[in-house]
């Protein structure tokens, strides 16, 4: 892999593709399978995903089972537009999503996106979320929410993933799933479902294990997801969650420079002197609670809460260790409803309230040779964040022909930090409230049966995280304490969309959108793995994006998702990195490029089913199915000054990678099996699978994997 000869050219790839897909469309026909509507949540209000004045993608249970051994949920985002998913390859940071550019910055876990599993929160108050604790194994749908509506989720909701999993079916059912794959990847997967009387149950419990195509990449994890829901009564259902997620141990075989590529397969020698690694251990328990009042008003409310044990080992110069433990916990309700106004106008409507607190003990101190020095901590503080929210919608159907919608959601968010280490003569402690109020306002114009076109407007917020707030900048140095000076960035979204249906079994999504935001937060300074931020910058991001998906016949069906975004910072601001002691001063250029963001994405997927692909909702017919992917980026910088020297070169190189999939099912005796083969990057192509922004020592690039195989069996069996 050569980073400074960047030789990838999309433009034929995307051609290729559009002309395929646009080909195949103009033949397409009406079959057994229409692309029927599937009901949304579209803000925070139910409703037909056609006649949403958003961009929301739903994915099915197929198209997750279809991915393979469904570890990682960047797998099958890449299918949504305007979603960047990158797989780190690196267990040990989760994988990298961000949605229209919010969420790019993220060194580790997810930010600026709200992630929520079966109604129940997966991010923080302050916008912090791990993915990991998603069970794709169990999980039924997901949707992908982007732009102004978005905002009604409040602090961080740059974009909004949510996931739902299955519930159990009328008869008992047990499954078992088995994959093997390149460089020693184990998964296995049971599941039990079953309904008695009012009572159902489904019960979900995975393993994951993988060597790693580098060194010291070896990970460990197991999780169980657990959903029992009870018809207490005919208006009333009570819906039982509870998902624990177990990583003894991920290893960290950290980024490379530009120059470490060629051997891409290796990991950082300082990775291998400290034992870089991260061990997690999350148990999170919740109910939700929804009540029909009558056919015009239905209530819901939600409680959860759980803990979360992190500890990582990292290569700083001393080596060291960051130690978290979480606990959290919150609590929602709302009220929806229906009714008519004026002339007999309908109108939706949705009022709640979400609270949330999470409280976390941050500890550090030296290690040696991977482990804790005993007596050397030097951090030892509890850092509280907590959100005190209130949200409205509602959807006003005017006439025939137009629908108004409207929402707001009023926002209070606190971070505080007690400093209980005293031993150094500073007291760090501190709090800080942020305050926001996100209006959106939208018109659909429904033009005809099977065309509308939307333009809405919004404003969102997104404060720091305490990760973020955590380390403060000195006139010298970076220093482990509360910054409680930092300002949360507002933005100003509008979309413009359209969503066409030319035929039954064929559909178009297309929309243009320009995001504006103030006091964006960039790195102040960073050195020995420690980050100071501060409010810099305004930015703008604009793009457009598209999404086909056509099923010709029976037997084939194709999709494509592209994206075109320029995410571009409006004003200059500077920077600094020190490393051995040595510190670099840099000036960011207004009109410079925000880092891990490729301006141009590609999507594309043909597949055939022998027998015939199933209606939504129905069970997959016998027989071979095969598909074929194309993933395609454009090249992305790793920092924000876009730099390209042959001392600090940061711009990761475009590509195109191909995936092929095949799968039979036998019915055998009782038994349904399913056999799965996969093979990623056909070509072998030469990759960056995604980048860590702004790292001081300019190791920002984590490599792709080369040409990989999956193995799976699959049996449903009834009991």
């Amino acid at each position: 892999m050569n980073p400074f000869k960047i030789q990838r050219n999309l433009k034929s790839h995307t051609a290729l593709s559009l002309g395929m897909c646009l080909c195949l469309s103009a033949h397409a026909q009406s079959t057994t399978t229409d692309l029927r509507e599937v009901v949304v949540q579209s803000g925070r209000l139910e409703q037909k995903q056609f006649d949403a004045p958003a961009s929301i993608y739903t994915i099915d249970a197929d198209t997750l089972r279809s991915s393979g051994p469904q570890v990682n949920i960047s797998d099958v985002l890449n299918r949504a537009p305007g979603v960047v998913a990158l797989n780190r390859n690196n267990y040990a940071q989760d994988v990298q999503i961000s949605i229209r550019g919010f969420g790019a910055r993220s060194a580790f876990g997810i930010r600026g996106i709200r992630l929520i599993t079966d109604g129940i929160p997966s991010s923080m108050p302050d916008g912090q979320g791990q993915t990991s604790s998603v069970s794709m194994t169990s999980t039924d749908r997901m949707e992908v929410l982007t732009g102004p509506l978005a905002q009604l989720y409040g602090n961080a909701s740059g974009g909004v993933i949510q996931t739902f999993t299955r519930e159990a079916g009328d008869d008992p059912e047990a499954q078992v799933q088995v994959y093997a794959g390149s460089f020693g990847m184990t998964r296995t997967d049971s599941q039990f479902s079953q309904r008695s009387g009012n009572v159902g149950m489904v019960v979900d419990y995975s393993t994951f294990a993988i060597e790693g195509y580098r060194t010291n990449s070896d990970t460990r994890r197991q999780q169980l997801n657990s959903v029992i829901t009870v018809d207490a009564k005919p208006d009333t259902r009570i819906k039982f969650i509870v998902n624990v997620f177990d990583m003894p141990y991920a290893k960290d075989a950290l980024g490379l420079k530009a120059n470490q590529l060629a051997a891409s397969s290796m990991a950082d020698p300082s990775a291998l002197a400290a034992r870089t690694r991260k061990i997690v251990k999350q148990e999170q328990t919740g109910a939700v609670v929804e009540h029909t009042v009558d056919s015009d008003l239905k209530l819901q409310a939600r409680l959860y809460g759980g803990t979360r044990s992190n500890l990582q080992f990292q290569a700083t110069t001393p080596t060291g260790w960051i130690g978290l433990e979480r606990q959290f916990e919150g609590l929602g309700l709302q009220a929806k409803g229906k009714g008519t106004v004026f002339n007999d106008q309908r109108v939706n409507w949705v009022v709640g309230t979400d609270i949330d607190h999470a409280q976390e003990q941050r500890q550090s101190g030296n290690s040696t040779l991977g482990d804790k020095t005993p007596g050397s901590l030097k951090r030892n503080e509890l850092n509280e964040t907590s959100n005190r929210d209130y949200f409205a919608q509602a959807n006003w159907l005017l006439n025939e022909r137009y629908t108004l919608t409207t929402g707001v959601r009023q926002s209070n968010v606190t971070l505080k930090s007690r400093d209980d280490y005293l031993a150094d003569g500073v007291n760090g402690s501190g709090s800080v409230s942020y305050k926001a109020t996100s209006p959106v306002l939208g018109l659909t114009w429904h033009v005809q049966d099977n065309l509308n076109i939307y333009i809405n407007q919004g404003k969102g917020f997104e404060t720091p995280t305490m990760a973020e707030a955590a380390y403060s900048n000195t006139t010298t140095s970076v220093v482990g304490q509360f910054n409680p000076n930092l300002n949360a960035s507002y933005s100003n979204h509008l979309e413009v969309g359209t969503k066409w249906l030319p035929t039954s079994s064929s559909r178009m999504d297309a929309a243009w959108f320009q995001i504006k935001t103030t006091d964006e937060l960039v790195v102040s300074r960073s050195a020995s793995g420690q980050t100071s931020y501060v409010n810099a910058s305004k930015t703008t991001r604009e793009g457009f994006e598209l999404a086909l998906r056509n099923q010709h016949t029976k037997h084939i069906r194709s999709q494509i998702s592209a994206t075109v975004i320029r995410a571009t910072y409006d004003q200059g601001f500077s920077s600094s990195a020190t490393t051995n002691n040595v510190t670099t001063l840099t000036n960011v250029a207004a009109g410079n490029s925000l880092p891990a963001i490729p301006k141009r994405q590609l999507f594309t997927s043909l597949q055939w089913s022998e027998k015939g692909f199933a209606a939504a909702g129905q069970k997959s017919a016998l027989g071979l199915e095969a598909g074929l992917d194309l993933i395609s980026r454009s090249s992305m910088w790793a920092n924000d000054s876009n730099s390209a020297s042959a001392t600090d070169y940061a711009l990761a190189p475009g590509y195109s990678q191909l995936n092929a999939r095949l799968r039979q099912r036998y019915q055998v005796g009782l038994a349904r099996v399913e056999a799965f083969v996969g093979v990623d990057n056909l070509t072998s192509k030469d990759s960056i699978s995604s980048v860590i922004v702004n790292q001081s020592k300019q190791q920002y690039f984590e490599p792709g994997l080369p040409r990989s195989w999956i193995i799976g069996l699959q049996s449903q069996i009834p009991l």
